[in-house]
């Protein structure tokens, strides 16, 4: 397995999902790609777009955003590990607008690479197939949270899920993480306005779950966030018994959700 966190974080992700062995995760060490650069925003697919190439985030995050909404409506986000275009090995075409939060870096890798991988391992196929499910079990959860909770736990579930997402890749250690956006792109997130997202994260803070200094976010409460927003982290498919890639707080969070 090539040295480097372009292939570890993407490696910590699948086996996440699925068990393989050294010699599978070892076919990603083959990888071609080319890596690219992006500010705060900037796009980086667009709607429309034929994708050739599926982004693999190595550092920052990305966001999809519906592209009719003027307010930049965001509809995932992307954490390192993750490829956001996965779903274009099946269908090219882009049907949002791929966006930085922040600067990122990318690795962009040929859609030919991901198919000759699952060709050559029925294994790493599973894999990419569970990581393609997991990323729509996500986007349902998001539609739940936009449809049936309060701003306040929108915003807490929103939290807890991007912690064990980053925990899952090694990031995100005591749960301290690089904050993966504005208040204004939160807002976004969360389909309240940026008076009401601030008025939220303060909200948070008065209740001493979290705490938000410039672009540091530290959750200093983290059965109190899990319990606020409900969080059951079992739609994350996170492998059962992979105790090097499920944090032990998710496995917790479930606990405090049944006690709650």
């Amino acid at each position: 397995m090539q040295a480097g966190f372009a292939f570890s974080k993407l490696a910590d992700r699948l086996t996440s999902l699925a068990g393989l062995t050294t010699g599978e995760l070892d076919l990603l060490a083959d990888m071609p790609s080319s890596i690219a650069h992006f500010g705060t925003h900037q796009n980086i697919l667009r709607h429309g777009d034929e994708a050739t190439q599926c982004c693999l985030l190595l550092q920052g995050y990305l966001s999809w955003q519906a592209h009719e909404s003027l307010d930049g409506q965001i509809t995932a986000i992307c954490v390192p590990g993750d490829i956001a275009n996965l779903h274009t090995l099946y269908r090219p075409r882009i049907d949002g607008n791929l966006v930085a939060l922040g600067s990122a870096i990318v690795a962009l890798v040929p859609h030919r690479f991901f198919r000759e991988v699952a060709a050559r391992s029925p294994a790493m196929s599973h894999a990419m197939l569970l990581m393609l499910l997991a990323d729509h079990a996500i986007q349902r959860n998001w539609t739940v949270n936009l449809g049936s909770r309060d701003a306040l736990t929108r915003v807490a579930h929103l939290l807890c899920e991007i912690t064990v997402r980053l925990q899952i890749v090694g990031l995100a250690k005591d749960f301290r993480l690089s904050s993966p956006f504005t208040q204004s792109d939160l807002a976004a997130a969360c389909s309240v306005s940026p008076v009401h997202a601030n008025r939220t994260i303060q909200e948070l803070r008065r209740r001493n779950l979290l705490q938000w200094q410039g672009k540091t976010l530290t959750i200093t409460d983290w059965p109190g966030l899990v319990r606020l927003a409900g969080f059951d982290p079992a739609y994350l498919s996170i492998r059962s018994g992979a105790d090097n890639a499920r944090p032990p707080y998710a496995r917790s969070a479930t606990a405090d959700v049944a006690v709650a």
